[in-house]
């Protein structure tokens, strides 16, 4: 028998009927093994445009994706090929999609940037009904799903908050998020919203974020729009040394299961917040700004060029992980903020990494036309910078560029400097897999990355951060104006 605690043990305690199939996974998912185990198992490929969102049905069974080619995907993981595949009704890029629970997986909700939205439900044979809930009259970012519920919730690019109930036939606008200008009085200005995520402890609550550098917390049954238009949140979180800069925004929330919450900026870190780190619980309006505590910061990941999500892995919430700029998935140790695990997940970005309910599996998408499947064991090639000491890493280096005050890591290689030439080759035999599909992919990515400009100095790179995005990011963020003009966020 195998020394007591190793992996090996494990597996033998597995085969012997000692340790339950539940057991194991989340023993092995908490453990470093599984992060440096993940490789690319299989790829899923039926978008013509980039991937926005990815979610799992509560079972596992499925997985649902959402692109810019309007389309939306549901994938029986078991068996790719069977994918369905069909028009959402939407006008523009699908920015986020889910699964409305208790409809047995036939009802789908989407949101986009048409500022509709639409509610698909699959008949018998596959076919596909597809009907509006709504025309909110700007971008619709993200949806929250409340669990076991008919409702949901929307955050919209105007700063407004909407309330859907299925059962009802039209929604309820909740309030719209205003300004911060003091930490007792909110202004006459709204801001822009990227994201909205459910509290699993209390569904009724939940954190918005957007435009500037607050994550507000509310509660649905208790937003008083007598006293305001603008809906007061009874927590707001915000690192010490961001506090009033006006300079930052927040793409990415997801709450733990004990209700600590990730805030993903994007020109700065992935901040992890508690209750002890609310500016309310503080008293903030009585205290000095260095006396607040300090939030665990996760380091390394870019977030300048798409709106990104942030989540958690294993099955105490004990890794972080995020997309990035620069094409790669990393993760972190939560309990230390350590990185340890950076892995290729894109040619260019990583929108989105989310994990399996109930298996030892991840799934990731971004600007390619395909959703990735991540697992332990035999699968292709994992193509993945390792890195046991960031400091020290050659591959790594410092950022301190105009965008942040804080130094940031951004990747200066592709690959860790241990890989193999062999590994490289292997990787680059992968991409060229389908020739013309590649081709006409990039013929799409022409739009995004090129640098035929001439211009020097600031102009330049506002540009060529301009040329990332998408129509509707760009729309997102305003920016209408000539290169030289504009100013990303």
């Amino acid at each position: 028998m195998p020394a007591e605690g190793t992996r090996m043990a494990r597996l033998w305690e597995r085969e012997v009927g000692r340790l339950p199939p539940k057991r194991f996974a989340d023993a092995f998912m908490a453990s470093e093994d599984f992060v440096h185990s993940l490789g690319i198992q299989k790829r899923l490929r039926n978008h013509k445009g980039a991937v926005n969102s990815i979610c799992f049905n509560t079972s596992g069974s499925l997985l649902l994706s959402s692109s810019d080619d309007e389309t939306a995907v549901l994938w029986n993981l078991e068996e790719p090929a069977s994918a369905l595949k069909f028009h959402t009704g939407h006008g523009n890029d699908v920015l986020d999609a889910r699964f409305m629970p208790l409809s047995d997986d036939q009802s789908i909700i989407t949101c986009g940037a048409d500022a509709e939205v639409r509610r698909s439900r699959i008949q018998e044979g596959g076919c596909v009904s597809t009907d509006k809930l709504a025309d909110l009259r700007y971008m619709v970012t993200q949806l929250a799903v409340q669990p076991g519920s008919h409702t949901f919730f929307s955050c919209v690019e105007d700063g407004s908050v909407w309330h859907f109930d299925m059962r009802e036939k039209r929604p309820r606008k909740l309030f719209k998020c205003g300004a911060v200008r003091s930490f007792d009085y909110l202004s006459g200005d709204t801001m822009q919203l990227y994201a909205i995520a459910l509290d699993p402890r209390y569904p009724s609550c939940f954190a918005v974020s957007g435009d500037d550098e607050y994550v507000r917390l509310y509660d649905a049954r208790k937003i008083d729009l007598e006293r305001s238009k603008f809906g007061i949140p009874f927590e707001q979180f915000c690192p010490p040394d961001l506090i009033c800069n006006k300079r930052d925004g927040i793409a990415g929330l997801a709450f733990s299961q004990t209700g600590e919450l990730l805030a993903s900026y994007r020109h700065d870190n992935i901040y992890l917040f508690s209750r002890e780190h609310g500016l309310h619980f503080n008293d903030f309006g009585g205290i000095a700004v260095e006396k607040l505590p300090v939030p665990r910061t996760f380091k390394g990941h870019e977030n300048k060029h798409a709106i990104k999500g942030v989540s958690f892995l294993g099955p105490n919430c004990d890794y972080v992980t995020s997309g990035s700029d620069c094409g790669n998935i990393f993760i972190w140790r939560k309990k230390d903020g350590e990185l340890i695990r950076v892995m290729k997940g894109d040619k260019r970005i990583v929108n989105c990494v989310k994990q399996h309910p109930t298996e030892i599996v991840v799934a990731s998408c971004g600007i390619d036309a395909d959703v990735k499947i991540w697992a332990p064991g035999d699968n292709e090639n994992p193509s993945t910078a390792r890195f046991d000491e960031v400091d020290s890493n050659p591959s790594l280096v410092r950022s301190t560029g105009s965008d942040s005050d804080c130094s940031a890591y951004v990747l200066s290689a592709r690959f860790d400097s241990s890989s193999s030439s062999s590994d490289d080759d292997d990787d680059d035999d992968d991409y060229d897999d389908d020739d013309d599909e590649e081709e006409e992919e990039e013929e799409e990515y022409d739009d995004y990355f090129d640098d035929d400009d001439e211009t020097d100095g600031d102009e330049d790179q506002k540009d060529d951060e301009w040329r990332y995005m998408t129509a509707s990011q760009q729309n997102m963020y305003g920016q209408f104006t000539s290169p030289a003009d504009r100013t990303v966020q």
